[in-house]
């Protein structure tokens, strides 16, 4: 009896088939049904749950993910605070960067009071839940080396305090497991002593190991941690990665470093050679009102500097004449020049533009206005460029983002692209002209109102930016004279990006 055949192994083979086909379809079945559990319910979540909506429910094995629910590791290494240098170690070789870095709002991640404030009230709103979440992309070695529980979180140690984003937080970086949520790896003495990872190929140290990493050079070492998304219902809070990442300026090869680090001539440490090319770490955003609250007055300017170069504002469709007692329409167009993301980005319960709309008459009297500030807000009836998130009931979340469950409205504006208002206003009888009529585009981080509830009243003033403006002269009895006023001198720009 032969105990081989060629007909017994088809035999064997088509069973097989059958057998993974079977499993296969199976396999299909489940996971649709698993994708279809609705998320959880966010009265539901305990003190143990991972904050985390079932469709990324692999993530929550301890060896992915073990800082629930922020995505932070470690290349399954348990760290300590001893394996980090301080940034002052760094500046006494790096001395122009660490200078740079000492003024950016970077430096401040961690002490930043409105966000201290705002991590206060996430902790005790979700019973500690959001502790990890809310602060591993503030304090990258906090988290990651066991430092973050309820206590310093709800009341920080002001005499030792954490690290911010500093030097070893970006360059102990060596890879990525995503694009939101912190998905960034920590991985210090990665080969048995210090270790540091950079865009430079030829770059020597005699203090650590030097590893190129063209992951630095690349906007998705930013998105780890500049898009967010809700652990647990899945709503997109910040998406500034994304919003580069389907922008012109991905096509064009122009990285978010292009524009937030823009390279100067000189020396990335005081023993190496002279490049073309190192890339300033002033990290210049649209937080200027941090910025002067903490005295960096040459930051804050940087960062006003680039403000004005992100967009302009244009009055483009007036009436030929007007006469008294007649309603005037008048459409003013915003165009988002100079961003890499939209107009604005970031955190959505502050960030805003908008525009101040005013029309005067001769004697600088006041016909019109809309857009001006009333109560540390803008006023009602506005035009401005917000996202605007909700909770489960549908209701605006105006600052708990931990209660968001879905987007109400989103009209910023894109990168290269422009949207276009209308006001309509009536012209008394009585006025002289001829009227001015004016369109102020104006940026601030925060709603002075916000501010004022989370720090008290005078412990912070929030800067209105005014990014643009633009002027028309309206008569009332005969042609229009017309001029445009823009802030955004591109030549003027200190922090000038290449691409924008």
């Amino acid at each position: 009896m032969h105990l081989f055949s060629f007909n017994g192994c088809n035999a064997y083979i088509q069973g097989f088939i059958k057998v993974s086909l079977i499993a296969s379809f199976s396999l299909f079945i489940v996971t649709f049904w698993y994708l279809d559990i609705p998320v959880y319910a966010a009265e539901n979540i305990t003190p143990t749950s991972k904050w985390l909506q079932p469709q990324r429910k692999t993530l929550e094995l301890p060896e992915l993910m073990p800082f629930p629910p922020h995505r932070a590791s470690t290349d399954h290494r348990d760290l300590t605070s001893k394996m980090f240098d301080k940034p002052e170690v760094c500046g006494a070789c790096h001395t122009t960067i660490y200078q740079q870095w000492r003024t950016s709002v970077m430096s401040r991640s961690w002490d930043d009071p409105i966000y201290l404030a705002l991590l206060k009230r996430a902790s005790k709103a979700t019973d500690g839940d959001l502790n990890n979440f809310c602060t591993g992309c503030h304090t990258p070695i906090g988290l990651t080396t066991g430092q973050i529980d309820t206590q310093e979180v709800r009341t920080p140690d002001t005499t030792s305090p954490l690290p911010g984003v500093d030097c070893e937080s970006c360059h102990n970086m060596s890879a990525r497991t995503g694009i939101d949520n912190g998905a960034y790896v920590l991985t210090p003495n990665a080969h048995g002593r210090p270790t540091k990872f950079g865009p430079r190929e030829n770059a020597t140290s005699p203090y650590h190991d030097t590893v190129y990493s063209p992951l630095h050079l690349r906007s998705d070492f930013c998105g780890t941690c500049h898009n967010v998304t809700h652990p647990v219902t899945g709503v997109p809070v910040e998406r500034t990665y994304d919003e580069w990442q389907e922008s012109p300026y991905n096509s064009a090869s122009t990285e978010c470093q292009d524009c937030h680090m823009t390279p100067f001539k000189g020396k990335a440490a005081s023993m190496g050679p002279e490049r073309e090319a190192v890339a300033s770490h002033w990290f210049s955003g649209g937080n200027v009102s941090l910025l002067e609250h903490f005295g960096e007055k040459e930051a804050a300017e940087r960062s006003r500097a680039m403000l004005r170069s992100a967009g302009v504002i244009d009055i483009i469709s007036i009436p030929e004449s007007v006469q008294t007692g007649q309603v005037v329409s008048v459409q003013v167009k915003v165009t988002n020049t100079g961003t890499g993301h939209k107009l604005p980005t970031g955190f959505p319960e502050g960030r805003e533009v908008w525009i101040d709309f005013q029309v005067t008459d001769k004697n600088d009297e006041q016909v019109y206005r809309l857009g001006q500030i009333e109560d540390g807000q803008t006023e009602s009836g506005t035009k401005n460029f917000k996202v605007h998130l909700g909770d489960k009931n549908g209701d605006e979340v105006e600052l708990d983002v931990w209660l968001a469950d879905k987007i109400l409205f989103d009209n910023r504006i894109l990168p290269k692209g422009y949207q276009v208002v209308e006001y309509n206003f009536l012209i008394p009888e009585e006025i002289e002209g001829p009227l001015t009529i004016r369109a102020d585009l104006n940026y601030w981080p925060f709603p002075q109102k916000i501010v004022d509830f989370l720090l008290g009243e005078g412990e912070m003033q929030v800067e209105v930016t005014q990014i643009a403006t633009a002027t028309v002269i309206l008569n009332t009895d005969s042609k229009i004279g017309m001029s445009t006023v823009g802030l955004n001198v591109l030549a003027n720009r200190r922090n000038e990006c290449t691409g924008c």
